[in-house]
């Protein structure tokens, strides 16, 4: 006998392995979830590691790096001993900021704006040094829209200093 509301064996077999699939997809989740700051700071590592050799290299060979500015590369607006200067301390201050989750989401878009001028100011980039810039603005927009995760000065002062 069928009743109107009632599940056939079929109907409810199929409940409940739909039940369970989404038990198990939840679980998986949760389990994801627990790398999240882990990642976060790995994305921040690797993205800062970037733009700070290159700032450590342009210190390096200082003659060499204002040659650039004036012959090579074509920063809209500024000098080139002004911009190699600029463009030498956003490289070494900004990513240390960023390794460390210390205001996180702006080191993130100085450096998301840095990277796109310094696409726009080099003509001779190429298309693997444009696809590095386009890897690097994309891990740069993920920490800016996402913030800075758990493993971050910035977590830890929200944490010690709570907004009222």
């Amino acid at each position: 006998m069928h009743y109107a509301g009632s599940m056939t064996p079929a109907h409810a077999t199929r409940a409940g392995l739909h039940s369970r699939v989404i038990t198990r997809v939840r679980a998986v989740g949760r389990g994801l979830q627990a790398f999240t700051p882990a990642v976060d700071l790995g994305v921040r590592l690797f993205v800062a590691s970037v733009f700070f050799k290159s700032g450590l290299t342009k210190i390096a060979t200082w003659s060499s790096t204002l040659s650039l500015f004036e012959n090579e590369y074509a920063v809209p607006l500024l000098p080139p001993e002004v911009a190699a200067y600029l463009g030498t301390g956003v490289e070494l201050l900004f990513p240390v900021l960023l390794a460390i989750g210390l205001g996180t989401r702006f080191s993130a878009f100085v450096l998301f704006v840095f990277n796109i001028i310094a696409v726009v100011s080099y003509p001779d980039l190429g298309a693997v040094g444009l696809r590095d810039h386009q890897t690097w603005g994309l891990l740069l927009l993920v920490t800016l829209l996402h913030g800075p995760g758990k493993l971050s000065l910035d977590h830890l002062v929200a944490r010690r200093f709570p907004a009222p």
